[in-house]
């Protein structure tokens, strides 16, 4: 363990980042409670994002756009801007990587830095976090908190515990009376699952996780339940990857909350197009077939189940994705009550280009055929929109499969001064 006590990481986090880009972007919201939401009409209106003022009113993510307003009559409703919010990481990464080439995102809103190599100590480590902070705050115009420790997981809890702009160190020495207090909801990994079981169990703060054997958690979590043990007893020692690393995709999906209730087969077939078409076009995109199709079901009184299915052979063309998904969905689901929402999701992921003995009843010719075109299609739609070529499924009743009119266009570009490039 010696060693990895002298490592030193810097977990930056950015504060209520969805609301500090709003309110950057327009100072009119700067001294009100934000809250960022899905399209209500479209019946996505949930909560996102909230700043801080908007939090001392008691409004928190996942609440409905109506609750919100119970809370705070005098919020400000801001839809979702993902192409503008898109734009901040790979910004704040030529910041990162200016004083370390190792630099691992976390989410949209923030990343790890390894700066061992640049900090003489843990003190040392304050100076640069605290200018890495500043300089994201003047360069970006949005506030970011920084958290000092010896691995991620101490890094990351270090960062949430002063908010917001501010630089925190938990360091080796100091950690149990530091850390072993909190609730067990403040570590990484601890979702309200997770952390409900861990309760349930007797087990309410991170000291308590750290002393119980790791045999329970390994158990109870598996694999999940190790790194958990490890996390709350300061054992973990991922390292951080190197700037240029690029994680392999396990999956693609696409989820949709549709602005009416799905009733008939025709309903779940127009949206099973509709979000495989898109699967596929990311997939193909990546240069990926896939072996595994799922679908995800959630029902108009919000309960939710999985179904999958195999492919004959790997695939990264719609029609098969979008038939295998019916097949499933016809032959796993008993169809008792409307849809709230779907998703398409696909993984068994392998390289587009690996060679595949296909059965011997598997009409090779059209599936060449179809890749063909299919990669034609994509070609033509990031040119001139993804709206430009469309199926006619998707077509027959397109306010319930709603794409959005720029998915997939690679020549939108956001207008802006902030952004000299675009």
């Amino acid at each position: 363990m010696k060693d990895e006590i002298y490592r030193i990481l810097l977990h930056v986090d950015f504060n209520s980042f969805y609301t500090a880009i709003e309110c950057l972007l327009n100072p009119a919201l700067r001294n009100l409670p934000v809250a960022v939401c899905g399209e209500q009409q479209l019946r996505h209106g949930v909560v996102v994002a909230v700043n801080m003022l908007a939090k001392s009113y008691g409004v928190k993510v996942g609440n409905s756009i109506g609750e919100a307003l119970r809370k705070c009559p005098k919020i400000a409703i801001v839809s979702i801007n993902q192409a503008i919010y898109d734009e901040f990481p790979p910004l704040a990464k030529k910041i990162y990587v200016e004083y370390s080439d190792f630099v691992e995102n976390y989410g949209p809103d923030g990343a790890w830095i390894d700066i061992t190599d640049i900090a003489k100590n843990i003190y040392d480590a304050l100076i640069i976090a605290d200018d890495i902070r500043i300089k994201v705050k003047e360069t970006l115009g949005v506030p970011c908190s920084v958290g000092i420790s010896w691995n991620k997981s101490m890094s990351k809890l270090a960062a949430e515990q002063n908010k917001p702009d501010a630089c925190t160190m938990i360091p080796w020495e100091k950690f149990k009376e530091r850390v072993w207090h909190l609730s067990c909801d403040n570590l990484l990994g601890v979702g309200p699952r997770i952390n409900q079981m861990l309760y349930v169990a007797g087990i309410t703060d991170i000291g308590n996780i750290a002393k119980t054997p790791v045999e329970v958690f390994e158990e109870a979590l598996g694999k999940n339940g190790i790194t958990l043990h490890k996390y709350a007893s300061g054992t973990e020692k991922s390292p951080v990857k190197h700037k240029d690393y690029v994680e392999p995709p396990k999956t693609f999906g696409h989820i949709h909350t549709t602005p009416r209730d799905m009733t008939t087969l025709e309903d779940i077939r127009h949206e099973i197009y509709s979000l495989s078409e898109r699967v596929a076009s990311d997939m193909r995109k990546q240069q990926y077939k896939c072996r595994t199709v799922q679908i995800n079901i959630r029902e108009n009184n919000l309960q939710w189940c999985d179904r999958q299915g195999k492919l004959e052979v790997p695939s990264c063309i719609t029609t098969n994705i979008a038939e295998k998904a019916m097949e499933i969905f016809k032959k796993q689901y008993y169809f008792t009550k409307p849809l709230r929402s779907i998703g398409v999701r696909v993984n068994d992921l392998v390289p587009y280009d690996m060679c595949i003995q296909n059965p011997f009843l598997v009409d090779t010719i059209w599936e060449e055929k179809m890749e063909k075109v299919s990669f034609t299609m994509d070609k033509i739609r990031s040119i001139y929109g993804y709206d430009i070529i469309q199926r006619g499924y998707i077509w027959e009743d397109r306010a319930l499969t709603d794409i959005p009119l720029n998915y997939n266009r690679a020549s939108y570009r956001v207008g802006s001064a902030f952004f000299p490039d675009a």
